[in-house]
């Protein structure tokens, strides 16, 4: 083979690849957000010394809470949530009844330096609105906006931290999905999962979807409450 054509061969080569690889032959995507931002889970549930580290920070939150004069009681046996990784920081949430039957909910954060975790900081507040006294519900649903995402066009998103567990058997992995859109899952742990996730953007809502082992659908909800009028 000459010289001539060899780099004529080369040469067309390169320009098939090329255009293998055009930005014409791959439609944009009309969804432009962040997705799976977090890292899954990467230890059991809390348990011994670490759950009563995390106990610790949980109830200090807890004590702080304005209960605006209602007696919410105290605190029964912590219910932890698996734990997720987003920009730097580490969440691990937490369920609680009380002696009032009230339901206390929140997490811990931290982040994770050379000697272990540090940077501690925790959220909690509490609801009346109990999954027992809701026979409708077919995921126990809690959230916090931990942050924001800036998209295109000046758009943001509430970056949003859920936990929660399903009511009805069954299910092996959570979704939360924007306008049908996966943006985060978990795999039930203990019948637990915790997801961070885009919320509110573009003028649409999270909803949470809860799968069986087959990938069938087997119940969705909202994190909003509908108006009953």
């Amino acid at each position: 083979m000459s010289a001539d054509v060899r780099h004529a061969t080369v040469g067309l080569v390169a320009r098939e690849r090329a255009n293998a690889y055009s930005p014409c032959d791959v439609p944009p995507t009309d969804r432009f957000v962040i997705r799976f931002a977090s890292e899954p889970p990467q230890e059991p549930l809390p348990h011994g010394r670490w759950a009563d580290t995390l106990r610790n920070h949980f109830l200090a939150a807890c004590r702080e809470l304005d209960t605006e004069g209602e007696q919410i009681g105290e605190p029964g046996e912590i219910a932890w949530f698996p734990d997720r990784t987003y920009a730097g920081r580490t969440y691990v949430p937490a369920v609680a009844r009380t002696t009032e039957a009230f339901e206390l909910f929140g997490f811990v954060s931290f982040t994770e330096a050379s000697g272990g975790p540090s940077d501690f900081d925790s959220r909690a507040d509490f609801t009346a609105e109990l999954a027992e006294n809701n026979p409708d519900w077919k995921l126990d649903l809690n959230d916090d906006v931990i942050g924001s995402w800036r998209g295109e066009q000046g758009n943001s998103a509430d970056m949003t931290l859920v936990w929660g567990v399903p009511m009805i058997a069954g299910g092996v992995v959570v979704t939360a999905e924007l306008a049908d859109l996966s943006v985060d899952q978990c795999m039930l742990v203990q019948e637990r999962f915790t997801l961070i996730a885009p919320d509110n953007y573009r003028s649409d809502f999270l909803e949470i979807k809860l799968w069986n082992g087959r990938g069938n659908e087997l119940a969705r909800e909202s994190l909003y409450v509908e108006d009953e009028t």
